[in-house]
């Protein structure tokens, strides 16, 4: 799996000092750990060559969540098949601090989250999101 991860940080409500560079170091591990807990051959993760990565705040994040899906509040991480996954700094943030987790491994646990859904997860059950947080943390903790 070969697809390049571009971060780009299009907020300014939370400091993330070095945050793009440290996400797309990690990005290819990622990318390929997320791969190897694909679920099949034919999912949107195997035909990129790249992956937007992008760092919202609250504001753009409700605007899009409430355009593609209907609800227009913040949300951590909303993926799209084309290879774009944006996640909310603020809300990574807030449950950063509710949970005693460093912001950093928040947003990377989100990141992960977003390419699971490349490599073909979905969390809409409760079997599919108990699978799909199972394979999240063990990469998470592979990586982080």
């Amino acid at each position: 799996m070969k697809a390049k991860l571009l971060v780009c940080d299009h907020q300014s409500a939370v400091a993330l000092d070095g945050v793009d560079g440290w996400f797309e170091q990690l990005g290819g591990a990622a990318v390929s750990a997320a791969w190897r807990a694909r679920l099949g051959d034919d999912v949107p993760l195997g035909g990129l060559e790249e992956i937007e990565v992008a760092l919202l705040d609250d504001e753009a994040m409700a605007r899009v969540h409430g355009e593609f899906m209907g609800d227009p509040t913040p949300t951590d991480v909303i993926t799209f098949d084309h290879g774009e996954i944006l996640i909310g700094v603020e809300t990574g943030a807030r449950q950063a601090a509710e949970h005693g987790e460093p912001l950093r491994r928040e947003l990377l646990r989100y990141l992960v989250h977003g390419l699971l859904h490349l490599a073909g997860h979905e969390d809409r059950g409760e079997q599919e999101r108990e699978r799909m947080i199972t394979a999240q943390e063990r990469i998470v903790a592979e990586l982080g």
